[in-house]
């Protein structure tokens, strides 16, 4: 008898710019596992993986416009769990230093973990941080 496999949710980010993106995305850890090439230099459809994250990214095929950050937040991003404090002030460390903005430095929160947020050189959030949602407790 064969298990049904369960629902996955993965993230994909258009951009203006996605082999800036995937060259950013390799400088903070990830790899890049597909590539496919659009007309004019874009990139259709890539694949990047850290651990088990992956991550799908493209050109955007419109005028989109990233939203804006506001205080400490765009509203939105993508989040990325890390195993320990140090992975996060790594991770952070590497994004900055890959020409993210700072955001919230490393910090320990109230609830017990310890996070970090940037805008990625395109605009777009990320935050990375010990907090593992989807866990009891």
């Amino acid at each position: 008898m064969s298990t049904r496999p369960s629902p996955q949710l993965h993230a994909y980010i258009s951009y203006r710019d996605a082999r800036a993106a995937l060259a950013w995305l390799t400088a903070v850890g990830f790899t890049v596992l597909t590539r496919r090439d659009g007309p004019g230099h874009t990139v259709a459809h890539a694949e990047a993986r850290l651990g088990q994250a992956v991550l799908m990214v493209a050109d955007a095929d419109a005028g989109y416009t990233v939203a804006p950050l506001r205080e400490r937040s765009t509203g939105g991003g993508l989040y990325l769990w890390l195993p320990a404090t140090t992975d996060v002030d790594q991770w952070y460390a590497r994004a900055v230093g890959a020409g993210a903005r700072e955001v919230i430095p490393p910090e320990d929160t109230p609830w017990g973990g310890h996070r970090a947020r940037v805008l990625d050189p395109q605009g777009h959030g990320w935050s990375a941080g010990t907090y593992r949602p989807g866990q009891p407790g």
